[in-house]
C-alpha cells in the first residue's frame, strides 16, 4: 500500500470516529459573509488599531492549506476560490471541544471560521477565530504539501489539484473568461448579435477536415459533431441577420499537439457588406483591445519572443513568403511542376483533388509560419483550398481570403464570403469528388444551404478566431492544454 492509499485509511478511520461522535463530516448550513479577496481588499490596508476598532464578525469558509502548531494555539491557511487568508485557532477562545476537533484536522479539510480581524506582530492580516466547523473532510492528500502538483500530464489529468496548488493556473483560466468576455462586448458594441448554431449536423461543413460521428436512435439518423458552425451562420445572413456571431465548440477527428485537441473553442462572425479587407482592420482593432485589456499594452513577450501588437500589421502574399521567408526560388514557386516535386520532396503527402494550391499551403506551413512571430495577415490563398471563399477579381485562381500568423501560428481566418450558389455548387461538386476519390476531408455537398444561397446572401465578410491560441498567446502558455480546462489525453493504462 502505497504512502497516499495509507493516508486515505486513515482519514476513512477519522471520518467514521467523527461521525460516531456525532459531528456531520458534510455540514451543509453555513454560508460566508465575504470571500477570502473581498475582505484582503476591502481591509488589507488598515492598521492594528483600525482593525481592533471593528465590531464586525466575518463569517469566512475555505479549504485548509496549512497548519502551524504552537500548543494551544494554531496558525492556519485557509483558501477559497478567490484567495487566501491567515487564521488563529486558540483553544482558550473556540473552547476544548472545538480546538480538539480543530487538530484532528487535516489539511485539504474545508472549514467554516468565525472571528474578527487583527494583526500579527508580523503584520499579516489575520482572522481570530471565535467558533469554527468542519464543512466537508477531505479524504485523499493534496500533492507535495502544496509545494505545487508539477507532473504535467498529472496536472491536466486532475486539474482541480492543479487548479488547488498552482495559483498561476487559475490566474490563466480567470484571464480566459475575461478575453471571451472582451470579445464579446467588443463586437455587441457594434451591433452583433450572439447565436448559437446547431453542435449535431446532419452535414459536416464549414471547414476541412475529418468529424466526429454519431447516431440518433429515435430518428436513425448519422449525424456529425460540428468541426465549424460556418454553413449555419451564414443561413441567418441570408434570412436578414446582417452582424451575427457564435462563441463555441468545435470539433475535429484529428491529432493532438500543442497546438491541436480535438475539442476547442472558436469566434466565428459574419459581417454583411464587408470584404476581407474591412476584417483585416476590424481583427487590428478586436485583438488590441482586448490585449490593451488583459496585459495593459501592446507589446507582450510570447515564450521568449518579444511581439508588438502595434497596428497596422504586415501583410505578405502567400507566394512571395514562400521566396522571401521560405527560402524557395522564386522561379520554382511560379512553375507548378517543380513545386509539386520540391513538395514531394519536403514530405507532402497530396490526396485526391489536390494539386498545386494544397502545395503551396503545405510549403508555407512547412518553411515559413513559425517565423511569423510579429502579427502578419497573409494573402492571395489559392481557390484549390479555399472552396468557400469569393475569387479575387484580380486572379481567378485565388481568392479573396486571409490567415493571421502571430507567434509562429494560425490565429485567424477569414475571407470575403462566396454568394454565387452556382459557382458553390461546382465547388462543393469538386470536393465530393475528391471524397470518392478518398479524400475524406474533403466538403461534402450540403443541398439545403445550397437552397438557402439560391434565395440570395449579401455580399459577406467572415472569420473564425481560435480562442484557445490567443489565450495561449496573452498568458504565455506554451501548450493548448495550458488553456483547457479538461483537455482531451490518451487513456492511463
Amino acid at each position: 500500500m502505497g504512502l497516499a492509499d495509507q493516508i486515505r485509511e486513515q482519514r476513512l478511520r477519522k471520518l467514521a470516529e467523527l461521525r460516531a461522535e456525532g459531528v456531520d463530516p458534510y455540514f451543509n448550513r453555513f454560508s460566508p459573509s465575504h470571500d477570502l479577496a473581498q475582505v484582503v481588499e476591502k481591509y488589507g490596508n488598515l492598521s492594528g488599531p483600525e482593525l481592533e476598532a471593528l465590531t464586525k464578525t466575518f463569517r469566512l469558509a475555505g479549504r485548509l492549506m496549512l497548519l502551524r502548531e504552537f500548543g494551544k494555539a494554531t496558525f492556519c491557511h485557509i483558501q477559497d476560490g478567490s484567495g487566501r487568508l491567515q487564521a488563529y485557532v486558540q483553544r482558550q477562545v473556540v473552547g476544548e471541544e472545538a480546538f480538539a476537533l480543530f487538530k484532528r484536522l487535516d489539511l485539504g479539510d474545508i472549514v467554516g471560521l468565525e472571528g474578527k480581524l487583527f494583526r500579527t506582530r508580523t503584520q499579516e492580516l489575520t482572522l481570530a477565530v471565535q467558533r469554527l466547523l468542519l464543512l466537508t473532510k477531505s479524504l485523499n492528500p493534496l500533492p507535495e504539501k502544496y509545494h505545487g502538483l508539477t507532473d504535467v500530464e498529472l496536472r491536466y489529468r486532475q486539474r482541480y489539484l492543479d487548479l488547488l496548488v498552482n495559483p498561476g493556473v487559475r490566474g490563466v483560466f480567470v484571464k480566459r473568461a475575461r478575453i471571451i468576455n472582451l470579445m464579446r462586448q467588443f463586437l455587441e458594441a457594434r451591433g452583433f448579435l450572439e447565436v448559437e448554431t446547431p453542435m449535431m449536423q446532419p452535414v459536416p461543413g464549414g471547414a476541412t477536415a475529418r468529424p466526429f460521428v454519431t447516431h440518433h436512435q429515435a430518428l436513425d439518423l448519422t449525424l456529425f459533431l460540428r468541426i465549424a458552425p460556418e454553413l449555419y451562420l451564414k443561413r441567418l445572413v441570408i434570412g436578414g441577420f446582417d452582424r451575427v456571431y457564435e462563441i463555441n465548440r468545435n470539433f475535429r477527428n484529428e491529432g493532438l499537439s500543442i497546438q491541436h485537441n480535438p475539442e476547442f473553442t472558436m469566434l466565428e462572425f459574419y459581417l454583411a457588406y464587408a470584404t476581407h479587407e474591412d476584417l483585416m482592420a476590424l481583427t487590428e482593432e478586436l485583438i488590441c483591445h482586448v490585449a490593451k485589456e488583459i496585459l495593459g499594452s501592446l507589446s507582450l513577450t510570447y515564450q521568449g519572443v518579444d511581439i508588438d501588437l502595434t497596428p497596422p500589421w504586415q501583410r505578405l502574399d502567400l507566394r512571395e513568403s514562400l521566396t522571401t521567408l521560405g527560402g524557395i526560388p522564386a522561379a520554382v514557386v511560379q512553375d507548378r511542376e517543380a513545386l509539386l516535386a520540391l513538395a514531394r520532396r519536403e514530405g507532402v503527402v497530396l490526396r485526391p483533388g489536390e494539386g498545386y494550391g494544397r502545395a503551396l499551403t503545405k510549403l508555407f506551413d512547412l518553411k515559413v509560419e513559425a517565423q511569423l512571430q510579429q502579427p502578419t495577415f497573409i494573402l492571395g490563398y489559392p481557390l484549390e483550398t479555399s472552396p468557400l471563399s469569393r475569387k479575387s477579381d484580380l486572379d481567378p485562381e485565388l481568392v479573396d481570403r486571409f490567415e493571421l500568423f502571430i507567434g509562429g501560428r494560425e490565429m485567424a481566418n477569414a475571407f470575403s464570403e462566396l454568394n454565387d450558389p452556382l459557382d458553390q455548387r461546382e465547388r462543393f461538386e469538386g470536393q465530393v469528388a475528391a471524397r470518392l476519390a478518398g479524400n475524406e476531408e474533403a466538403h461534402p455537398l450540403d443541398e439545403d444551404f445550397l437552397q438557402a444561397l439560391e434565395y440570395g446572401m449579401a455580399p459577406t465578410a467572415g472569420e473564425g478566431i481560435g480562442i484557445d491560441r490567443l489565450v495561449m498567446l496573452l498568458t504565455d502558455s506554451p501548450s493548448i492544454r495550458d488553456v483547457i480546462l479538461f483537455p482531451l489525453l490518451k487513456p492511463e493504462r
